[in-house]
């Protein structure tokens, strides 16, 4: 018999079928699953032969078995460690969202910055030159005002932009790549001759927004086409069905 001990963070999944046993700690919000799995040859010498010889060994099926379960309760797990990811505080810096206007000078497709910006629950509105063409690498802009301003050639990479209001905003000539846009409100923007790859707009107001040339991949036009704000100019130039 093998015993194979998985610890992963507590969620209240149940799963039917499986033979397994859970202790719950007192002291932490996990729990632990002691999955046993064992394999016994059955029956007479003669039909143990007789199995060896048109089977696979049963403890080998056996080890098989242990191993894809793990990895099956392993995988069921992986959300929930996802979904325990929180935002870092926000930053105390009282000239944070000035950042903005410098952006960050490094790592730009990538992500990586050389100082983090935090422009959460700041207010851009309407702003014409202090934006145009800076990198806004890994930038927390959730809660952010940006509409009314000129954004071209902006270079957004795996910014976090949930929540945040884009209204008129104009895209045009930018790289946005890999960008949070879950619920933000970019109603009317201009996204002309941008790159949009890798985005997502989960819950976003795209009504009357421009797509006009825009370099967009196969898979991204099937998640961006799901959004039903998007009204029927926008979906014959972006070609959804």
């Amino acid at each position: 018999m093998a015993s194979l001990h998985v610890q992963f963070s507590r969620n209240h999944l149940s799963t039917p079928n499986l033979s397994s046993r859970f202790r719950r700690s007192t002291e932490q919000r996990s729990f632990v699953t002691l999955v046993h799995c064992s394999a016994r040859e059955n029956g007479d010498d003669d039909v143990r032969g007789i199995k060896k010889s048109l089977f696979p060994p049963v403890k080998e099926l056996g080890c098989l078995a242990c191993a894809a379960l793990s990895a099956f309760t392993l995988t069921l797990a992986s959300p929930v460690i996802a979904a325990n990811q929180r935002l870092p505080p926000l930053s105390t810096d009282p000239a944070r969202c000035e950042q903005a206007f410098v952006g960050n000078t490094i790592g730009q497709a990538n992500g990586v910055y050389d100082k983090p910006l935090d422009l959460r629950f700041c207010d851009y509105t309407n702003d014409q030159s202090n934006l145009k063409g800076k990198t806004l690498s890994a930038a927390l802009m959730s809660g952010a005002k940006f509409d009314g301003a000129d954004m071209t050639e902006v270079v957004m990479s795996k910014a976090y932009a949930v929540g945040a209001s884009f209204k008129g905003v104009n895209f045009s000539n930018a790289v946005i790549d890999r960008v949070n846009f879950g619920k933000s409100d970019l109603k009317g923007a201009v996204f002309k001759n941008t790159v949009l790859s890798g985005s997502t707009f989960d819950e976003a107001n795209l009504e009357d927004v421009v797509f006009e040339d825009t370099i967009i991949g196969y898979i991204d036009l099937q998640k961006i086409c799901r959004n039903e704000t998007i009204n029927e100019e926008g979906r014959l130039v972006l070609g959804c069905r």
